[in-house]
């Protein structure tokens, strides 16, 4: 019955972070909590879901490792780049997301994790201003540091994987230039010549990562995997790469919420959707440009779940807006408003008020857990390029926009996608449908 093979998860797995803020001290605090018994990983979808296997008599119920070999948490070596020398512990500490008394207990294994010297241009994230990164590196210096900062990692902790994962800042937009990112020849010479421009330092990541032998996830709207020079490297070196911005709060609630109003045929006039939070990535957020980059990833939630050609009285010209404001008073406790303006019978208005305060790295870090194991899964299945199955845990799904594909943002259908794959890599037939 089996219809893939997938390789055991032997050894250990290297988690490589980009980035040691919020979102990263949260996820690897976690995870060391968790496999001292001292805290939950509450919101991991690989430690608590269970999706049915089987049909008929056939039929159970099983968590995600019990039909994949998923590695383990106490498998997991943590490592990171950051712009700021700080510590894996200080810098938990200074994130001031977690109680100290959730971090005291992995105090030790936290101080281990050193940020190694992060690829870093200040004009793609003009608000950081640390000083641990490659000054004077050119793209190609980057990408060749990073590549050797995998190899020197996976000599020193002994690991038999790595898979390297974006927790960092959103960078300012960068257009997808057909002369640059549409085939791989042009973009490794781009690298080379040290186009600032085009290669943003995102990008240099997700190279090195690819040509050593390691899936690579996008956890921010950068642009860095979703064009079609880095899908062919991607089938090159037959990794997985998955993308981008995780979906914690917000989209969340809009691709679960959306595909309500568009079931109930009711009709759409508007959607406003606004949000504050006051930590590192809400301070580069509060930069025009960067904000640009996630504007887009937001706004593209909706499009694809109530579309106007397929219901052309109910979800024509619908005003959507979304905005982000930083207000340091929150720190990380981000809070989002949405306004959500319906019509129905005989055309007569509604209103729908949504206001979520929510905590982004307690939302974001099983995120992170689920993303890395599953992509790691991936990669010993077999599976290379975008692995669109992960798309239920993604803000703005990647998709091949070459050939106008259009992708899957509603929740559920995502989560059936998610559902299937497993069901293929543990040997059962994928057995729901898409409609």
């Amino acid at each position: 019955m089996a219809t893939e093979t997938v390789k055991p998860a032997t050894g250990k797995l290297g988690v490589l972070v980009v980035g040691n803020g919020a979102v990263a001290t949260t996820f690897m605090t976690g995870v060391l909590m968790a496999r001292k018994g001292l805290a939950k990983p509450i919101g991991s979808m690989t430690q608590y879901d269970k999706m049915r296997v089987g049909e008929g008599a056939d039929k159970k119920y099983l968590h995600y490792k019990d039909i994949v070999p998923l590695a383990s948490l106490d498998d997991i070596v943590f490592g990171t780049w950051d712009v700021y020398p700080a510590n894996a512990y200080e810098a938990a500490i200074n994130a001031a997301v977690l109680k100290k008394e959730d971090i005291l207990p992995v105090k030790e294994e936290l101080e281990a994790i050193v940020p190694m010297k992060a690829a870093f241009d200040h004009n793609y994230a003009k608000r950081l201003d640390g000083d641990n990164y490659m000054k004077g590196a050119t793209r190609q210096e980057m990408v060749d540091n990073l590549k050797k900062d995998i190899r020197d990692f996976k000599a020193k902790t002994g690991v038999e994987r790595v898979v390297v994962l974006w927790a960092a800042s959103t960078e300012v937009y960068v257009p997808v230039n057909e002369k640059v990112h549409y085939n791989l020849a042009d973009f490794e010479a781009a690298i080379k010549a040290d186009d600032k421009e085009n290669i943003a330092p995102s990008m240099c990541y997700a190279y090195a990562a690819l040509t050593e032998g390691a899936p690579f996830i996008m956890g921010a709207p950068n642009t860095t995997v979703d064009f079609p020079a880095m899908w062919e490297l991607a089938e090159k070196t037959q990794m997985p790469i998955a993308g981008k911005d995780f979906k914690t709060g917000q989209t969340l609630v809009k691709s679960g919420f959306a595909p309500i109003i568009g079931t109930r045929c009711l009709g759409l006039a508007g959607w406003f959707s606004t949000n504050i939070l006051g930590n590192r990535d809400g301070l580069v957020l509060d930069e025009p440009a960067n904000f640009r980059t996630k504007e887009v990833s937001k706004l593209s939630t909706l499009e694809s779940i109530l579309v106007p050609e397929e219901q052309p009285d109910l979800y024509t010209d619908y005003f959507h807006k979304v905005r982000i404001n930083y207000y340091p008073p929150r720190d990380d406790n981000k809070e989002g408003w949405d306004n959500i303006d319906i019509f129905g019978w005989m055309n007569y208005p509604m209103q729908i008020k949504i206001n979520f305060l929510c905590r982004d790295s307690i939302l974001a870090a099983p995120l992170c857990l689920d993303l890395v194991l599953l992509s790691d899964l991936a990669a010993r299945a077999g599976r290379c390029g975008t692995q669109r199955f992960l798309s239920f845990f993604l803000k703005s799904p990647m998709h091949d926009y070459t050939k106008n594909e259009v992708p899957v943002n509603n929740l559920f259908q995502q989560y059936t996608m998610l559902k299937n794959a497993i069901r293929e890599m543990g040997g059962y037939k994928a057995d729901e449908l898409i409609d």
